[in-house]
């Protein structure tokens, strides 16, 4: 049977509930993911915005995803344009394209499926004729420079407040020229457009309640096979490495009832209900939550929790749920680098959250470690196969690291930090497999230091990695093109100095780099010795 792009296309839509089929409408607003269609519709993210864009009597909002291996080699050999879910539209049809981007990695695949889409991926090279190209979420949030060449327009917070005057604003301009509309775009609050550089404040929603940000769309084929629902937003616990504790400091939390009745609602799906936040065990009525899903006859998974704050019933929810495998993050192995990063949690935290889930009959467990991170040592790396050892001899079942190079990050205490040297987090492997592989039952997973170091190259980035961005399919071209115009690695990978400008400085999240630079002295409180690993890396404390 010959290929049907579209054909594959109606099947995986006939697989969906909910999906809007909308015709007609003034805008025609294509929402795109830069990833396979089973990660992207894992994204809540897509739901609400896809609910919010559709919702409008005058937007038809239809979605494209990266297609997979197979289908986007047929595609490319046939010259077949890259096509929406809903009609099967080509992609360089639709007035405005929106990309979702949430992850560094996946910048190569905007610029791929823009190429699919016959549209030019270079801004300054787009016509009145081309859709306006806009990028929201994480990335856009906290460091939209690496991408600045390719997007003419970012979101600056939550999509909730920002896109309805965004899209009253594309309609009220569609006739004039392509420069003028960016200009009177970029007056709007929380968008920033490159081409009219200027200081942007985050934008964000003050009341949960009024925004419902639950699964829209039903689908087997999600790599969540759930229904989401978010609980919270924002995080008051400030770990020094994450973004989610600084730039979204501000705990939020749905009301209870509100969630009740998204629970009740979701029950005609029959699908296990997802609670999305950033620590779902600090959603102040977990345990009401908790025995009310269970009560409703459904089963439940979280998206994380933390140690020092998940209850019994919570865990007991999981097990009874099917979970067989509980997750814990205490991201380092020594007191001295838990005062560092600011974790907040002890060791006690720790196996008392193991021995919740060995009560509850969970026998396997995964723990999350970051190596390379500001002030540590290689005793410190130590720490983490010594915790890790007392832990198996502690739950006796199935124990897996995922073990990963710490990635410095803007708007964190730790933006200025290095990314660590390859020949130190090599060594740092070494002794961690060396120490546990007489473990039985002890499995390491990691990112590939090469991977890790794009990822910082990325989230560091400044306007000029766009240039290398479009030339590159993939993070291996991305590290062959540096050379190609004229960028070093090691620039982007170095201790940044206090006093330097960083791309993202013109964007206004709600604190200042000093209140940040506080926090880093503070964490340099705790180091042990007078030099950083790997010999003095000048991270602006030692020098």
């Amino acid at each position: 049977m010959a290929f049907s792009y579209e054909d594959e296309l109606r099947t995986r839509l006939e697989r969906e509930k909910n999906f809007v089929a909308k015709s007609g409408g003034r805008l025609r607003f294509a929402l795109a993911y830069p990833n396979f269609y089973r990660v992207g519709m894992s994204n809540l993210g897509i739901h609400i915005i896809y609910r919010l864009l559709n919702s409008h009597k005058e937007i038809s909002c239809e979605r494209f995803f990266l297609p997979e291996q197979s289908t986007l080699e047929k595609i490319s050999r046939a010259n077949i344009p890259l096509l929406s879910l809903e009609t099967q539209t080509p992609l360089n049809k639709f007035q405005i394209v929106g990309f979702s981007v949430s992850f560094e990695p996946d910048y190569f695949n905007v610029v791929k499926m823009l190429r699919l889409g016959k549209i030019n991926p270079r801004a300054s090279e787009r016509t009145d004729f081309d859709p306006i190209i806009i990028a929201g979420g994480p990335c856009a949030t906290f460091n939209p420079e690496p991408l600045a060449e390719i997007f003419d327009a970012f979101v600056v917070g939550e999509g909730e407040v920002i896109l309805p005057p965004l899209i009253d604003e594309i309609i009220a301009t569609e006739q004039l020229p392509r420069r003028q509309r960016l200009e009177k775009l970029s007056r709007l609050d929380g968008i920033y457009v490159p081409l009219f550089k200027k200081n942007v404040s985050r934008q964000w929603v003050s009341n949960l309640d009024e925004h419902p940000a639950h699964s829209t769309i039903l689908t087997d084929d999600a790599e969540f096979n759930m229904y989401l629902i978010e609980t919270a937003r924002g995080c008051g616990r400030h770990c020094r490495f994450c973004m989610a504790g600084y730039c979204f400091r501000r705990p939020r939390n749905r009301s209870l009832d509100v969630l009740k009745n998204e629970i009740v609602a979701a029950k005609k799906f029959g699908k296990k209900i997802g609670l999305m936040g950033a620590a779902i065990s600090d959603y102040p009525q977990i345990d009401e939550l908790c025995k009310f899903i269970l009560g409703e006859h459904l089963q439940m998974s979280v998206a994380s929790f933390r140690a020092d704050s998940v209850t019994s019933e919570l865990v007991k929810s999981l097990a009874a749920s099917g979970l067989k495998t509980l997750t814990i993050a205490p991201e380092v192995g020594s007191e001295k680098m838990r005062a560092v990063v600011n974790k907040g949690i002890t060791e006690e935290n720790i196996f008392n959250a193991i021995e919740l889930g060995l009560s509850a009959g969970i026998k396997n467990f995964r723990l999350y470690f970051m190596i390379g991170l500001p002030f540590e040592e290689l005793a410190d790396v130590e720490a983490i196969a010594e915790l890790t050892a007392r832990v198996k001899k502690f739950c006796g079942g199935r124990l897996t690291l995922s073990v990963n190079p710490f990635v410095p990050k803007p708007f964190t205490p730790f933006q200025w930090s290095p990314f660590a040297k390859k020949k130190y987090l090599d060594e740092a492997f070494k002794i961690l497999r060396g120490q546990l592989k007489n473990l039985r039952g002890v499995e390491i997973i990691s990112e590939s230091v090469r991977s890790a170091e794009v990822q910082a190259i990325l989230a560091r980035g400044d306007r000029k990695i766009s240039e290398v961005v479009l030339m590159s399919e993939s993070a291996q071209d991305f590290r062959r093109n540096f050379k190609a115009v004229g960028l070093d690695e090691d620039f982007y990978l170095r201790a940044i100095p206090f006093e330097e400008n960083l791309p993202w400085d013109f964007l206004e999240q709600g604190f200042t780099k000093k209140y940040l630079r506080d926090e880093f002295n503070r964490a340099a409180e705790f180091k042990s010795t007078p030099q950083c690993f790997d010999g003095c890396r000048r991270c602006g404390v030692c020098r």
